[in-house]
């Protein structure tokens, strides 16, 4: 941001808190900060009351944040949200559905998108033209199209986008990372993601009246209309791939992350998934059962095996070396292993959400995006390979891969999955050129 812009800024937000300073025993719903204080703080909105709870509590507790927003199409949790905050923080940011409003609102600075996948890419976009930062959840986007999209409008705003992969900022994560690549284990050649978990069946959903509390056009947003069923908001989207990416694209986004920062790779050459679904007969139509293997250029190979429906099992990211092996682990920390599988140095820690948080702050107080250790391209590079996992599972073969740009070479089937259709004119409000 220019020093002009930044005197502009600072004048409008001075008239925006004197103003809300002559309306206080009218309204609760502001911040209770001073002008200074005010001119001081980045004013957050936080969008999608699940995941976004969280975040809003991390943010709140920042020194250099206020949160004005909390956004949920389901009313009571936008209210429920607003509610926890006050009793926190001491002040009660507005509870709203509309997230027209905060994308409006010159005061917002950064809008944290925590809603459903469908979701992520045009928000961030929606907010990047208005001028505002992102913290945007995982995966940075539904399609690997919206991820191109969503690099181009950072790009063209001069805005920090961070995504969600927080353990890229976690000091034990990023102590392991320096040690892998100072040769701490010798050459690297492959690292192993592996998640389970123990979900159950969704059973079959039926088409019901939308409840009084959803905003359900809303909640569908930028994507085609399809009739509510009763089984599908707020979490069961994710199992359909209309709106959501399975578990490679839920929670595998956070170990092929830290694979690929490990094994210094980009793009793939070639991506080969197998599974299914095996464990029920249900509305689900993501693999509960998935083994993913990425092949790189550099004689490198990342593999993911995800079990949704049984957790008998362990580990997060196993990386291995000529030398031995370092071990990422789910909650935090690192175990480094000697090439006879000894274990010679253990470390604790957490999963890095505060520092995240932090290290987008600072990036924006610093006008440098790419300081962002998540910054969007790394992002997307990381969510591409979520995608083009689900695309070799969905079309049944081994996909190759340009390793210029990740697209898919010589197989037009698997390159139509490589974007969605949209409602209405938002296909035209997402692409950026």
């Amino acid at each position: 941001m220019s020093d002009d812009a930044q005197k502009q800024n600072v004048k409008r937000r001075e008239f925006i808190a004197a103003g809300a300073a002559t309306a206080a025993v009218a309204t609760t719903v502001t911040p209770t900060v001073s002008a200074n204080t005010q001119n001081k703080k980045l004013v957050v909105a936080v969008m999608g009351m699940s995941r976004g709870r969280s975040l809003a509590d991390t943010f709140s507790k920042h020194a250099d944040c206020v949160i004005k927003y909390v956004c949920d199409v389901d009313k009571t949790r936008a209210e429920r949200a607003a509610d926890e905050l006050e009793g926190k923080v001491g002040y009660r940011p507005q509870a709203i559905t509309t997230w027209e409003t905060f994308v409006e609102d010159d005061e917002v600075d950064i809008v944290a998108c925590a809603a459903p996948n469908h979701w992520h890419a045009p928000a961030t976009i929606v907010a990047a033209e208005a001028g505002k930062h992102v913290y945007v959840e995982k995966p940075c986007c539904q399609n690997p199209w919206e991820g191109e999209m969503q690099i181009a409008a950072a790009r063209k705003n001069n805005v920090c986008v961070q995504i969600g992969t927080q353990r890229r900022s976690a000091p034990t994560y990023r102590e392991a990372i320096d040690f892998i690549h100072g040769g701490g284990i010798g050459t690297v050649h492959s690292a192993r993601c592996i998640y389970f978990s123990a979900r159950g069946s969704i059973g079959s959903g039926k088409p019901s009246e939308v409840p009084e509390y959803l905003d359900y056009e809303r909640w569908q947003g930028p994507i085609p209309r399809r009739e509510y069923i009763d089984n599908l908001v707020h979490y069961n989207w994710h199992w359909r791939w209309f709106y959501g990416n399975g578990e490679l694209g839920n929670n595998g986004i956070h170990s092929l992350d830290i694979a690929r920062w490990a094994l210094q790779v980009e793009f793939p050459t070639t991506v080969s998934s197998t599974g299914g679904r095996y464990y029920f007969d249900d509305d689900q139509e993501t693999p509960d059962t998935q083994i993913v293997s990425f092949e790189f250029d550099n004689e490198t190979q990342i593999t993911w095996h995800g079990s949704s429906c049984n957790r008998n099992g362990s580990g997060f990211v196993k990386v291995f070396g000529d030398n031995g092996m370092v071990e990422f682990l789910g909650g935090g920390g690192y175990v480094v292993y000697d090439r006879g599988n000894k274990e010679v140095k253990r470390v604790s820690g957490g999963q890095g959400q505060p520092e995240h948080i932090d290290n987008l702050i600072k990036a924006i107080r610093a006008d440098d995006p790419k300081s962002l250790n998540a910054e969007i391209e790394i992002g997307h590079r990381s969510t591409l390979l979520c995608h083009l996992g689900n695309i070799s599972q969905r079309v049944g073969r081994i996909l190759t891969c340009d390793t210029s740009n990740g697209h898919i070479k010589d197989d037009k089937e698997a390159m139509a999955l490589w974007q969605r259709e949209y409602h209405g004119d938002w296909k035209a409000r997402l692409t950026i050129s």
